[in-house]
This record gives C-alpha cells, structure tokens and sequence, in this order.
C-alpha cells in the first residue's frame, strides 16, 4: 500500500514552509544527507507570472530547495520549457526573487543521455541531471491540459525530455493519445523521482496547460512517493475516474498501478472542477481516417482578437500544420495530430479547442444511441 498525503496550504511563505518541510520529512526524511544531489523539477513551462497559475509556484520551489540545503543536499533547479527564453521564465515566475538569498543553481536543461524506457519506445534522450541526480522531486502544477486532461505527477517528467524534442515525440505518437499516454508512463517510471508534491493551492482549470486556462483556488498540496498513487488521488477529490485520465489508464494496462492507497489528510471534494472533454483523435475504418480527421474530429482554432501573429505556434508545432497569413493563422487539418501543443504554448491565451458542427452532431448521435 502506497501513502498519500494531502495538507491545506496557502502562499503565505511563513506557513508554507513548515508544511512543506513536515510534508517531505514525512514521506522521505531519510533520502537527503550531505553531499546528496537532488534535482528539483517543477513546471517551467513558459514565461508566466504566478498569479496565471501556469507555473509551480516560486515560494513551493523555494521551500523545497530550502528544505534541501537544511539536510545539507545540493540541489538544482531545472525544467526544459515549451517556449520563451529561461531567463525571462525565471524573472517573470518570480523564481529570480525569491530564490535570490538561496545557495541554488535554477537553469534549463542543456545536455541529454540515452535512457532506455522499454517498448516500443526503446532508448530516448533525457535530461542528463535526471539520470544522474541521487534525488528527485518532482514538483508539478494542478491544472488542466487540453491533450491528456490534467497535467500532474506523471505529465511533468516530460519535461526531462529537452527542447524540440517534446515535439518530436508528438508527432511520433500522432493521433494515438493511448501510445503518447504510454510514453509519458515510461518515461516517468524509468526516471523514477523520490518524491512528488503537486502544487495544488491556485490550480488552473478550462482549456490548460497554457494561458488559455482559468486560474481556480483549491489550496491544496499533495505528495507521495508514488506519483500514480498521487495522480489517482488528485483525480478523486476533482470527481474524475481514473480511467478517465490516459495515463493512469496506460500505467493500469502496463500493471502499474497500484490501487491499494492509503490517503492521509486533507482530502475533500472539489465540486465543478472544469476539464477539457477528450475528444476521440480518429476513428471509423482506417480509409477514411482522413476524412473524419478534417470534419469531424475537434480541432484547435484561433480567436483572431487575441492572436498577435507571433510565430510560436507554428515555429513548435510538430507537424507543420500551422501556416500565417496577412490577418490570422490556418490550419492544415489534413495534417494536424491534434496534439494541442499550439494551444499549450501560446503566450497570449488566444488559442483554444472546437468541436465541428458534423462532429457535434455525430457525438450526440452517438450517445443517444
């Protein structure tokens, strides 16, 4: 049986660095002694301040890193964002401030090895620091994402995947949410971190990861040293099955999962927690996979007021199904996996999902039937 444990917390930093220091000493007190290497690795995704609620907080990072230093560890701070430069990451998350009186590197990943996962995806590049750190704590955001439904425990060691790798792994997986699922459990698994303590006190619901979702207070924290059993937890207090979200269910089929947990806390229910609906990424016969691609399946759209022509949804994209023009961007719909990437790293909340008329039609066929 695997402990989760779950506290209120708030911002205020003078309460909440005893609860996270009570927290970690708790779930793995012994694991940090002097000269242990620990890597603490939050969502970093872009530059964002904290009250966007994209980000892991400045003071939950802060308290961990201190946390470290007090057991006499070294630790490092590291992500590898989607988008936007490390340097105004950590100016605009507040990481440079709050950081600044700490012995503490914080900088993005740079350099990778080979790290075999197991099938089908064999060896993979990762984040050299997360094979090589004796410790890891994995600190990622509560919120929503537009692609996998939440984004918590599991979902944020890929960030240890560098650079235009992520989206390379996209398009490798396409219009397989069960097969991207998989990799995401892998790569978890075989990176394996000590400890995950998911900042759940200003979450972001709607259509996250990015700016297109909407700040929701829980004030909450949730830690174990099992992120499934941390992830399935999460999912429980929001009133989510946990077959619902791809990866539990790709963690239950790989014999995973361990569903005998042990909660321990604050665990109450969340009422009306907004998710994105997963919409299917293809179906029917194989030969007309194309078709129901383009009219059927929901797409990404873009809302013309509020894109400003950037570039950087169609510079990541993984399979260049973004294309400018004078007035707006437009989609290749042929081509598109509908990994949502684009929405996940717009940096002015202007993109979103949309389902087709035809495809409305065919769900509500379908569930009536």
């Amino acid at each position: 049986m695997t402990r989760v444990i779950c506290k209120n917390g708030s911002y205020d930093y003078q309460t909440l660095k005893p609860t996270i220091f009570d927290m970690l000493t708790d779930l793995g007190g012994n694991l940090i002694n002097r000269q242990t290497s620990v890597l603490i690795k939050p969502n970093l995704l872009m530059p964002a301040k904290p009250e966007y609620c994209i980000l892991t907080h400045p003071f939950v990072v802060k308290a961990v890193a201190e946390y470290v230093l007090d057991k006499g560890g070294h630790p490092l701070i590291a992500d590898s964002p989607a988008m936007g430069s490390f340097k105004k990451i950590k100016k605009d998350g507040g990481y440079s401030e709050a950081l600044e009186d700490l012995d503490v590197d914080i900088k993005a990943f740079d350099t990778t090895v080979a790290l075999d996962i197991g099938r089908p995806f064999g060896k993979i590049e990762v984040a050299r620091e997360a094979v090589e750190s004796d410790v890891i704590i994995n600190l990622p955001k509560l919120k929503t994402h537009t692609g996998m439904l939440l984004s918590l425990g599991v979902k944020n060691l890929f960030g240890c995947i560098v650079g235009l790798k992520k989206p390379e792994w996209h398009l490798k997986s396409g219009v397989d949410r069960e097969m991207f699922a998989r990799l995401l459990v892998q790569i978890y698994h075989t990176i394996n971190p000590s400890i995950t303590l998911v900042d759940g006190i200003q979450a972001l619901q709607g259509q996250g990861p990015g700016k297109s979702g909407v700040p929701r207070h829980l004030g909450i924290l949730v830690g174990g040293r099992d992120a499934f059993a941390v992830d399935m937890a999460i999912c429980s207090m929001l009133g989510i099955k946990p077959d619902e979200l791809p990866t539990l269910e790709a963690a239950k089929k790989l014999g995973m999962l361990d569903t005998e947990v042990e909660f321990e806390g604050e665990f109450n229910a969340v009422g009306d927690f907004r998710v994105p609906m997963l919409a299917p990424l293809t179906f029917g016969p194989k030969p007309v996979h194309k078709f129901m691609r383009k009219h059927l399946l929901q797409r990404p759209e873009a809302d013309d007021l509020l894109c400003q022509l950037c570039g950087e949804c169609w510079q990541y994209c993984p399979a260049k199904a973004i294309t400018p023009n004078k007035e707006q961007i437009d989609f290749d719909f042929d081509v598109c996996i509908r990994c949502y990437c684009c929405i996940e790293i717009c940096p002015h909340g202007a993109l979103h999902t949309t389902e087709t008329l035809p495809g409305k039609i065919m769900r509500k066929l379908s569930i009536l039937k």
